[in-house]
């Protein structure tokens, strides 16, 4: 193994949509492996076209969440003054959508996930947007008016499935490993593929979706401790060094 490959020969299956999946793949080849491309979602605008999102935004609110980087760009594109309003993220990937367009996070939780942002967002009262997907977990919603918010929840866009070809999924079944970046596509894959299709090292980017992974009849390899693309990859070359060093079932 070449220092600073410690993916070189491993073939890993990426299930992002095909427009999210190019970083993913590029950090793969860095460290030696062969993506393999097998889309199993696509991002769609929202049902109601964005009327909810442009609505809300143009209300003044004191703050608006995002817990994605899908959410953050459509915030950005319907939000007149990004300086007017301060912006609570789950994680640096979102963040990093934002500070591209030269805004800065007002908060970005201690653990990248939603319970974490609920936990680290101060009290009310006041208006609070919440951008999301159309299937997201009510988790953040709640928490926040819990603590004294008038809080409006927002399909910012929505996730659909994607039936990957016969030739994809054939490709991912004799793949090393596996990634996957939220439930949706845990749950899209095996609806498309079945569990048989999924490679022996499964690594999801955090609790979320490993949980909808192990519903779904999936062994969870590894799940990082920080729920970000770079960590799951370190987590997914120690899992594939740790399964080279085990023998076989």
């Amino acid at each position: 193994m070449k220092p600073g490959r410690p993916l070189a020969g491993r073939r890993v299956v990426i299930t992002r949509a095909t427009e999210q999946s190019g970083d993913l793949a590029a950090r793969l080849r860095v460290l030696g492996a062969e993506p393999v491309e097998v889309a199993t979602i696509a991002i769609a605008e929202p049902t109601d076209g964005g009327a909810a999102l442009r609505a809300a935004v143009r209300g003044a609110p004191d703050w608006i969440v995002v817990s994605s980087a899908n959410g953050a760009r459509r915030v950005l594109a319907v939000l007149d003054d990004v300086g007017s309003v301060r912006f609570a993220v789950v994680g640096p990937m979102t963040a990093s959508v934002l500070e591209r367009a030269g805004v800065t996070p007002a908060l970005i939780p201690p653990r990248f996930v939603a319970e974490s942002l609920v936990d680290a967002f101060p009290p009310g009262p006041g208006r609070v947007v919440v951008a999301q997907a159309s299937a997201a977990r009510d988790v953040v919603a709640t928490g926040i008016r819990e603590k004294g918010w008038d809080v409006i929840a927002v399909e910012a866009y929505s996730t659909v499935p994607v039936r990957p070809a016969a030739d994809r999924i054939a490709a991912a079944k004799t793949a090393d490993a596996i990634l996957f970046t939220s439930a949706s596509t845990v749950r899209s894959f095996v609806d498309a593929a079945g569990v048989d299709a999924v490679p022996r090292v499964v690594v999801c980017i955090g609790p979320v979706t490993a949980e909808a992974a192990t519903s779904a009849g999936l062994r969870v390899a590894a799940v990082p401790n920080e729920h970000t693309v770079p960590a799951m990859l370190v987590a997914l070359a120690e899992a594939l060094a740790e399964g080279s060093r085990s023998p076989g079932p």
